[in-house]
């Protein structure tokens, strides 16, 4: 088999990492890929250690400011380095099989829209992306002939057993339920950073745990999949999983249910996308045992505790530049709430209040079709959620 090539944006994060542990796998049985491009945002040290275990051809610091230190950790090795967004964008059009996008936030979005536009198939681990631009991604995927493939668990186990879209009644995402699942809603007030910090389950980065904690993390990935599968809010279900063994559920209008089990590890869905359509990778995911394991668990959403899905349902209902404005909010809400300027249960009020302002005013566009009005919605979207920090 040819080896193809590949192309990490977001190499040093949780996600790229991952990723080169599952390419280091699948390459020991036989070479399967080759690195093109690395890029991280700033961590200089780990990029460059990178790009010379995996004989990277390049590699790219966003951050400017640490190109200098890029070439020094790079001196004498041949591997072409580049600095900034606009070398992210250009190292993004760069011909390759596969185009892990797994940039954090918003700030995936150029290479994302670059790696599409050039003809690259992109793995999407950046929610964000498809969520303010998910018009513009999707028609220029269809200009260009690109595929979109989901990286993320919850949609990657939909993808893996999705077989006639016109059959399927509704979608379920299953949640972890994060750190307050039992707490009483009396004590959400006084809910700290660190506490919302704390997953039960895994140990992230502080703007996803504490998405996590209020769901806003599940409300985002009800909108990517409806993008993704070109569902309606009424059509995507979350239910409350605390073992996360049972990624997703496809229900058919026959009656019959399909999801995709695994224990939770990355490398999975990971493996799964970098593969596609071709014959599964192997990996070293620890193998479920249902028999040890036990049972599974569910539970309903309570929405008063967890308002963020039914407000990602509405973002979807009111369609246009909802879905990105609510986005914007809940990052200015999170920062917000992490600074000290909010409390943990007034992150979900901001955005309510952020997306009923946006929808007031008689100026609001209907959907972003360039990187220009995508960035310039973002903007407002943030300017609005700023005006109700308590």
């Amino acid at each position: 088999m040819t080896p193809q090539t590949i192309s990490i944006f977001g190499s040093t994060g949780s996600v790229g990492v991952s990723t080169l542990n599952v390419v280091k796998s699948a390459n020991a049985r036989e070479t399967r890929f080759n690195i093109d491009v690395l890029a991280a945002h700033n961590n200089v040290e780990a990029l460059a250690n990178q790009a010379i275990a995996f004989q990277a051809n390049m590699a790219v610091i966003a951050n400017a400011d640490k190109y200098a230190d890029l070439c020094v950790a790079l001196s004498g090795h041949d591997i072409e380095i580049a600095a900034g967004a606009a070398g992210l964008c250009e190292a993004a059009a760069r011909p390759c099989h596969r185009s892990i996008a797994a940039i954090v936030g918003i700030a995936g979005l150029p290479s994302t829209l670059a790696a599409v536009q050039a003809g690259n198939d992109v793995a999407l681990a950046n929610k964000e992306s498809l969520i303010c631009a998910a018009d513009l991604l999707k028609a220029e995927a269809l200009k260009s002939g690109a595929h979109i493939l989901p990286m993320d668990s919850e949609h990657s186990a939909i993808f893996q057993v999705l077989q006639d879209r016109g059959d399927v009644e509704k979608l379920t995402l299953t949640a972890s339920g994060g750190p307050f699942l039992d707490t009483p809603l009396d004590q959400f007030a006084t809910i700290s950073v660190s506490e919302a910090m704390a997953h039960p389950r895994w140990s992230m980065g502080q703007k996803i745990s504490i998405d996590s904690a209020t769901m806003m993390n599940k409300a985002l990935e009800i909108m990517e999949a409806a993008f993704l599968f070109d569902k309606k809010a009424d059509e995507i279900d979350v239910v409350i999983h605390p073992q996360s063994i049972i990624h997703s559920l496809v229900h058919y209008q026959d009656g019959s249910v399909l999801a995709q089990l695994g224990e939770p590890d990355m490398q999975s869905p990971i493996a799964y996308a970098l593969s596609w359509p071709d014959k599964r990778l192997h990996t070293d995911v620890k193998r479920l045992d249902l028999s040890v394991l036990g049972q599974l668990d569910f539970y309903p959403v309570d929405p008063i505790k967890f308002p963020a899905i039914d407000l990602a349902k509405q973002a979807l209902q009111a369609g246009g530049a909802m879905p990105l404005i609510l986005n914007c909010a809940n990052e200015v809400a999170v920062s917000a709430f992490i600074a000290g300027q909010c409390r943990f249960m007034d992150i979900s009020l901001i955005v309510e209040k952020t997306l009923a302002a946006y929808a007031g005013l008689e100026t609001r566009a209907v959907s972003p079709n360039s990187l220009e009005d995508v960035l310039k919605l973002i903007e407002t979207g943030r300017q609005i959620a700023k005006k109700f920090l308590i």
